[in-house]
């Protein structure tokens, strides 16, 4: 285990602005954290490997998840 692998500092919150704070819930969403984490970390340094400049991959990235839309709709009852 990396020290990168330690649970993220998030506060996970509802579309409300309140907590969620199912224990198994915050473990899904840490882990689903960590391992897009470590896939983005994996193809930056693919990239810088392979000659690439790392503002550009930084904004390719960025631009990929401005680009992302929901493909479910927020549940404000989840519980």
């Amino acid at each position: 285990m990396h020290a990168s692998d330690s649970p993220p500092s998030i506060t996970w919150r509802k579309p409300d602005g309140s907590v969620v704070s199912c224990f198994e819930k915050v473990k899904v969403l840490n882990e689903n954290y960590s391992e897009l984490r470590e896939l983005l970390q994996d193809a930056m340094d693919d990239a810088l490997l392979l000659g690439c400049s790392e503002a550009q991959v930084r904004a390719a990235f960025q631009q990929l998840l401005d680009e992302l839309r929901p493909s479910v709709a927020e549940n404000p009852d989840a519980i």
